[in-house]
């Protein structure tokens, strides 16, 4: 027992003195982070930032407006592709938009948040702002997506006005359509078609937005991209975010805003990572040139990129650095 003793207490005695140096040789090193900090670059501060897909200058401006005010990324994005929803000239999108085979003008949109909270209408009729309305679906119900005249009777308890959406302009080109019927998709429609958006705000947060009437006498019922969070728009605020434009059918086979924020995720930059969707998208529709798509995205950096199927898809960009249309490379050039 005496031996057992022995042993314990000088094991205790060599741990103290073991312990004892340890606390001297921290108190002689100099601290890690006063020796490191210096070799850290200070990070620059995450500057405002806003695209749309497509030459929608006044929809960028607004955006802009809100965020060299100090407003946030959401508000930004709504505020910004309301301008086209209210455009009347602007046909593929919101009051104005061509109307389905039946005659209707049925409008899809979406809108995501940094958290990743997101709402979305399909279908929804005798509304300017379907985007407004997916904010409403976002924020005040346990939803994500209304549908049709459930989405319209719920955009009027939020006090949203009835409004015709077929102009006179939309209605003749219906009435001429009718004589023959023919479906067709058309390319590059009039330089424009569904507006996405991306912003950051200053405090470095992403949001998204996308809104369209969809495809010009489409089977009544018929829903793109558009309004479909992880295909037409996707946002993750970690990463950045992505939007899409041209035919959502194609888009939606290979979830495509989402897939490209992953990318981003792995590393890619905002172009690469929109080249890789389109050739993914290439890979199933071999040899096939009768569609555009167009894909924007935008990094955390307040790096963006976009790719496309056929020459003329473009992209707004409005930041510090001024605001321009830019031209992307494509697939088939």
């Amino acid at each position: 027992m005496e031996r057992r003793k022995f042993l314990k207490n000088s094991s205790l005695s060599a741990a103290g003195l073991v312990s004892a140096s340890t606390l001297v040789a921290c108190k002689t090193k100099p601290k890690p982070e006063a020796a490191s900090a210096a070799a850290i670059p200070t990070p620059n501060p995450i500057k405002p930032i806003v695209v749309c897909t497509w030459n929608f200058f006044n929809a960028t401006e607004k955006a802009w407006e809100v965020l060299k005010s100090g407003g946030n990324a959401l508000d930004a994005v709504e505020q910004g592709v309301m301008v086209e929803e209210a455009d009347e000239t602007n046909e593929t999108v919101g009051k104005g938009g061509r109307p389905d085979r039946d005659g209707n003008v049925t409008l899809d949109a979406c809108i995501m948040d940094k958290d990743g909270n997101c709402g979305s209408v399909v279908c929804l009729q005798n509304i300017v702002h379907p985007v407004s309305v997916a904010r409403k679906v976002m924020e005040e119900t346990p939803h994500i997506i209304l549908a049709g005249k459930g989405a319209e009777k719920f955009a009027y308890e939020q006090g949203f006005k009835k409004e015709d959406l077929l102009t006179e302009s939309t209605r003749k080109q219906y009435e001429e359509w009718l004589k023959t019927s023919k479906y067709e998709t058309t390319i590059n429609i009039e330089n424009h078609d569904t507006i996405g958006m991306l912003a950051i705000d200053e405090n470095g947060d992403i949001s998204g937005a996308c809104t369209t009437s969809g495809m010009a006498y489409k089977v009544a019922g018929r829903v793109g991209d558009s309004p479909i969070i992880g295909a037409g728009l996707f946002i993750d605020n970690e990463v950045g975010g992505a939007t899409a434009t041209g035919v959502g059918e194609e888009v939606i086979r290979t979830v495509g805003s989402f897939l490209i924020v992953e990318l981003m995720r792995q590393g890619k930059s905002p172009q690469k990572a929109c080249e890789e969707g389109v050739k993914r998208i290439m890979q199933k529709n071999k040899a096939r040139k009768d569609f555009q798509i167009g894909f924007l995205a935008i990094n955390k950096n307040g790096e963006t990129g976009g790719y496309c199927v056929h020459p003329g898809f473009t992209y707004r960009e409005y930041s510090d650095n001024g605001h321009e249309n830019r031209e992307v490379t494509s697939f088939y050039e």
